[in-house]
């Protein structure tokens, strides 16, 4: 099978296709053939070896010291079961599914193997880049939103253009939230269509700009926004939700702030696929091609200027 493989961190040509042996799977597991897979941000911050302050030693020890320790990445993904394990039920080959494999990745190859536990069915109303598009964002979004929006409540989303972004503002705004959305003004329209209220071009304005005490919820899923900023920004009450937190304001995660990891449960991403089927819910992808696009997708979301998310398609 074709697969991306990247050996050492680097620049996005270090990650390179090539032809690896097809994957064997455990009792447990199946095999998926890959028709669709996001390039995310985390890929992007993985391929580069690049790492939120204070994590660069732990994370290297963990994910690998001079290269990924799994040199095939990608999470995100949707596709048809070719074969199941010994112990799987619920789950037979040709089954059409979107799952996440979270740290193990795998996907950014035309076939992977992956726990019974963490694939859906997807749904027959949607398309696979559709469903490979939406989780990433939409499970990152949910978990940070969850039980922390009401009708009525002011939500900033700094970072309204990405993938976690674009996610928020629309979940927020089926929640009944007034949504700020942080973005560039050329990204305002897509902000509002998504269900913005109003707009602030970071651009042209800083994030000091921003009044002060006004919202319940303050969402970054960009990094710029810590703990004091984000407190000056929400109400006595309000929260502060921290996507991209470095390894100080995560310690410091307490009360009014959140900046825990996301999790990838199969309710959210059931959830999410469902929204989408449903017309509710906007995945905002973007599809680039066959697996030697990936070089692409990593200098679009290394530019700082991807918008939504991107998918590419092993098999093109």
């Amino acid at each position: 099978m074709k697969a991306v493989v990247v050996r050492k961190y680097g620049s996005p040509e270090d990650a390179v296709v090539a032809e690896l042996p097809d994957p064997t799977i455990g009792r447990d597991e199946v095999l998926v053939r890959v028709e669709a897979v996001s390039v995310t941000a985390g890929d992007a911050r993985l391929r580069a070896g690049r790492f939120p302050r204070g994590y660069g030693v732990p994370a290297r020890l963990a994910l690998g010291i001079r290269g990924p320790r799994h040199r095939v990445l990608g999470s995100a993904f949707s596709g048809v079961i070719e074969q199941v394990g010994s112990a799987v039920s619920g789950f037979r080959p040709g089954d059409e599914v979107a799952g996440m494999n979270g740290i193990s990745m795998g996907f950014h190859a035309q076939l992977a193997a992956i726990a019974s536990n963490r694939i859906v069915p997807k749904p027959s109303g949607i398309g696979h880049d559709e469903a490979a598009a939406v989780l990433f964002g939409g499970t990152t979004a949910l978990h940070f939103l969850r039980d922390r929006v009401r009708p009525g409540a002011r939500v900033l989303v700094n970072g309204a253009s990405g993938a976690v972004g674009t996610s928020a503002v629309q979940l927020a705004a089926l929640d009944g939230a007034r949504v700020t959305a942080v973005t560039s003004a050329a990204n305002a329209p897509l902000a509002r269509r998504l269900g913005a209220d109003a707009t602030f071009d970071y651009r042209s304005r800083s994030l000091e700009d921003l009044p002060q005490h006004r919202f319940d919820l303050v969402f970054d899923a960009v990094g710029n926004i810590d703990r004091r900023i984000g407190l000056r920004l929400a109400t006595p009450e309000g929260r502060v939700a921290l996507a991209v937190a470095d390894l100080w304001n995560t310690i410091r995660a307490r009360g009014r702030v959140i900046a825990s990891p996301s999790q990838e449960s199969p309710g959210d991403m059931a959830r999410l696929l469902a929204l989408v089927a449903e017309g509710r819910l906007d995945p905002v992808a973007r599809t680039l091609g066959g697996l030697e696009t990936i070089v692409e997708a990593y200098r679009m979301i290394d530019s700082g200027r991807k918008v939504g998310n991107i998918v590419v398609r092993p098999w093109a």
